[in-house]
């Protein structure tokens, strides 16, 4: 572990989505104190005050302002995506300032161009850490602990239950996925499958349909594990069935900027996310399967609080490590970072490791 002279204070830039809302309340419970930041300095100011946190306002391509922020912290908690628009600017800023970057994509490619500059982030004793929520904290620790249980894995099947409601945030990074199709991991690569796979998985009350999905996990699993074949699926509903069966046409129209704005503009007419009390009654259920190549397998399934509250208290917990000086440089998945058990540190999660099932269905 690495390191640092700290000042012990940590930057949440997107303070004003539903997310960083979100984390602000927790944090002040928790008894931390962030800098609140935003592009909006009248939203930012309204969500840092009843916390009395301080705030700043700036956007990501303001960079001296950007600089001055991050000379104030020693860690950025980045939760203002779509982070296919966002990492970048704000990795840049941190490698740039030798500030630690954490964020909370659940983007296969965001993962991918960030893991690219491992040795840039190394240089420059920064961890680069993405997917510190509910993607991909819990599964990529789920995907971690099933290869310790079966060292020689050559196929995982992670499958995700209970996700009922998304944020505004989440259903806009989803339409922005919709045109790529679903990907998964073949032979170490990730690849563009023909078509959406489907399947069936018990979350712990018999089996139910899922369906594949193209999550974080895509990427993050493979460095955590090197197991060369991995899918995603998730519980399947009807939400999740009209997104997938687009035809050609649709996933066209998806992938143009008219598309993504008449389909985003309808995101911002529905609720900004789950209340207190759906919150509150909710949870996911994770479950990994993992294959030999001589047809062995072994289930493991992980119990969590709802996916948003699980982002909040992932998010937050990261961020007190590295601001305690437990780190590693370079980029990095949850599990490498802090190992397959770190996800049962959080309140509310449970682990239970299962047999063979023949109602786990791979793809």
């Amino acid at each position: 572990m690495a390191t640092t002279e700290r000042s012990g204070r940590f930057l949440i830039y997107g303070a004003t989505g539903y997310t960083g809302k979100l984390t602000a309340r927790v944090a002040k419970a928790q008894g931390l104190q962030p800098i609140l930041a935003g592009r909006d300095e009248a939203k930012t100011r309204a969500v840092a005050a009843p916390h009395g946190f301080d705030w700043r306002a700036f956007d990501l391509d303001q960079a001296s302002k950007l600089d001055a922020a991050l000379a104030e912290v020693d860690v950025v908690l980045h939760m203002a995506g779509p982070f296919s628009a966002t990492s970048k600017p704000m990795a840049d800023a941190c490698l740039r300032n030798g500030r630690h970057y954490l964020d909370i994509t659940g983007e296969i490619d965001v993962f991918e161009a960030l893991a690219a500059r491992d040795a840039e982030a190394k240089a420059a004793g920064v961890m680069l850490l993405p997917g510190a929520g509910f993607d991909v904290v819990p599964s990529d620790c789920l995907a971690a602990h099933a290869k310790r249980r079966l060292p020689d894995a050559t196929r995982l099947l992670l499958a995700i239950g209970g996700m009922a409601k998304m944020s505004r945030g989440t259903a806009k990074t989803s339409i922005e996925a919709l045109s790529l199709g679903t990907r998964a991991r073949r032979g170490g690569r990730i690849v563009r499958l023909p078509d959406t796979p489907r399947g069936s998985v018990d979350f712990g009350s018999g089996p139910v349909p899922t369906v594949a999905l193209s999550w974080g996990d895509v990427a993050t699993a493979w460095h955590s594990t090197r197991i060369p074949d991995i899918d995603v699926h998730f519980q399947s509903s009807r939400q999740l069935e009209q997104m997938t069966k687009l035809g050609p046409v649709a996933r066209f129209m998806l992938s143009t900027r008219i598309g993504q704005h008449f389909a985003k503009a309808a995101v911002d007419r529905q609720p900004e996310g789950p209340t207190d009390a759906e919150r509150a009654s909710g949870h996911a259920t994770l479950v990994a399967q993992v294959w030999n190549a001589k047809g062995d397998t072994l289930r493991s399934r992980l119990r969590t609080p709802e996916g948003y509250t699980l982002t909040a208290l992932s998010s937050l917990a990261i961020v007190e490590r590295v601001l305690a000086g437990d780190f590693k440089a370079g980029w990095q998945t949850p599990s490498l970072a802090y190992g397959a058990d770190f996800v049962l540190r959080l309140p509310g999660v449970t682990r239970e490791d299962l047999g063979a099932s023949q109602e786990n269905v791979a793809p």
